[in-house]
């Protein structure tokens, strides 16, 4: 028996698909066997364990997927452990959190439309990703699968997953806590069920919005990257005088925040308030954020006596990187944070809403001070245009080389990095998408006009325009 995957399916660090068009049940059975030989075989080499634990989003083909996942791993003689529906990191806290279970999967579309779905996977405590999923691929064509019988059981782990959220809040005065007032939007997503668990435990006044789980999204897409899903989250906390708010993607591992004026607290800006609080606990530690990221957040964990790694975008080798070198704590642009101080150094976002309180506490000062306290930074949004998948990379490479020698400071880590007296810029291939990304950030209009020019240069230089902005 063999199984050819659609050609777009297996991406860099997740599968994703169209559900009825380039993925289906088929698919899911297949990835669990292939998934499923690959736990049996190293159990085999080192006497491990073979007992994978599974969970889902709240989309309406989950459980479909689910159920066809869990037959390919019993078929390849590995036991699964049904977690249920729930966000991401609760499926990542199953697998970080029990010594039994050797690996992990969440059915989820995360952030994209209704659609979409896909799987998240965890390897024996690490990230599973890159040659990791090619490796599936090229398993099922050739039918290379081993063949056994699984046992399956249901475990109800979320008010385990919820006490240990709550653990962000130790040593803290209760009576500063219960002076807090929150507002959080769950957008219909994954992690509705859990918040409104957690809510109700936390000290404080908090207004919840769209905890009901539905895949179609009614009330807004589940993005807190993109600022217009931040609309109704921003209107409650207008309305209730709430010192701020909480939204999180459909799968609850990105984190979107609003201080209480109303303005949004990007990626960077949130690193940057974890980062100063961890660091008068953990001075010196290295804290990593991706290429995307504000100066002003590496000159932040520098000035709180840090140390300030750039690295590569994408949640898995951010995770990896942390491993390597020892970090407690990371960022990316788009909303995944990891804390691996005195937790499990996955993404989860309801952990970081916690963390987000106790930083303001343990401060001294509110979310709105902390985010008047940054520097006034202009930047353009990250900048996707449509580039043929087999020019992106090539075009990332002759810019490095005509970069060669620039008196500017130019960073490789990730496709290119620009900085100047005034500003930077970035230029990156996409590592799932046919397109490049492009980000400017200025400390004047002028310069960032200056950078944006420098940037569109580069790309004549190489035959493209930055055209029609891309989606993700």
């Amino acid at each position: 028996m063999t199984h050819q995957f659609h050609s777009t399916v297996l991406r860099e660090y997740d599968i994703r698909g169209i559900i009825g068009e380039t993925l289906g049940a088929q698919d899911a059975y297949a990835i669990g066997r292939g998934f499923g030989t690959l736990i049996a075989r190293a159990s085999k080499a080192d006497g491990g364990g073979k007992l994978v634990a599974v969970g889902w989003d709240g989309r309406v083909s989950s459980p479909m997927l689910a159920e066809a996942l869990v037959q390919g791993l019993n078929a390849s003689g590995v036991n699964v452990r049904r977690v249920g529906m729930g966000p991401t990191p609760m499926l990542y806290y199953a697998e970080a959190s029990a010594e039994d279970v050797d690996g992990g999967i969440q059915i989820t579309g995360s952030h994209n439309p209704a659609n979409y779905n896909g799987f998240k996977m965890v390897f024996r405590g690490r990230p599973f990703f890159g040659a990791d999923i090619l490796r599936l691929g090229e398993m099922a064509a050739a039918g290379d699968w081993d063949v056994g019988t699984g046992t399956v059981e249901d475990v109800d782990i979320i008010d385990a997953y919820i006490d240990r959220l709550l653990t962000g809040l130790d040593g803290l005065d209760p009576v500063v806590l219960s002076g807090l007032k929150v507002g959080w939007d769950a957008g219909n997503g994954a992690a509705g069920p859990a918040l409104e668990l957690l809510a109700a435990r936390l000290p404080g006044e908090h207004h919840l919005l769209f905890t009901e789980v539905d895949g179609e999204f009614p009330n807004h897409h589940p993005d807190p990257t993109v600022e217009a899903n931040l609309e109704d989250l921003r209107a409650l906390v207008a309305a209730k005088s709430l010192d701020f708010g909480v939204a999180f993607d459909g799968d609850g591992d990105r984190i979107g925040a609003i201080d209480g004026q109303g303005r949004v607290i990007w990626g960077d800006q949130l690193l940057m308030i974890f980062a100063e609080d961890l660091l008068n606990r953990l001075p010196g530690a290295t804290i990593i954020a991706d290429v995307k990221a504000s100066r002003a957040l590496f000159d932040h964990v520098a000035a709180c006596g840090g140390q300030p790694l750039m690295w590569k975008t994408g949640h898995s080798l951010i995770k990896s990187k942390m491993k390597e070198v020892s970090s407690p704590l990371a960022g990316e642009m788009s909303g995944h944070v990891f804390f691996a101080d005195t937790y499990y150094g996955y993404d989860d976002a309801l952990y970081a809403g916690v963390r987000l309180i106790a930083a303001s506490v343990r401060l001294g000062r509110s979310v709105t001070q902390l985010r008047s306290d940054m520097p006034q930074m202009l930047n353009t949004p990250e900048l996707r245009f449509q580039v043929d998948e087999v020019r992106k990379f090539a075009a990332i490479d002759e810019v490095r080389a005509r970069l060669a020698d620039s008196p500017d400071e130019v960073n490789f880590t990730d496709g290119v990095r620009v900085t100047s007296k005034d500003g930077w810029w970035l230029l990156r291939a996409s590592n799932t998408q046919d397109v490049l990304v492009a980000r400017a950030e200025s400390d004047t209009a002028q310069g960032l006009e200056r950078l944006m020019g420098q940037i569109d240069a580069q790309l004549a230089a190489s035959g493209l325009v930055r055209g029609e902005q891309a989606g993700h």
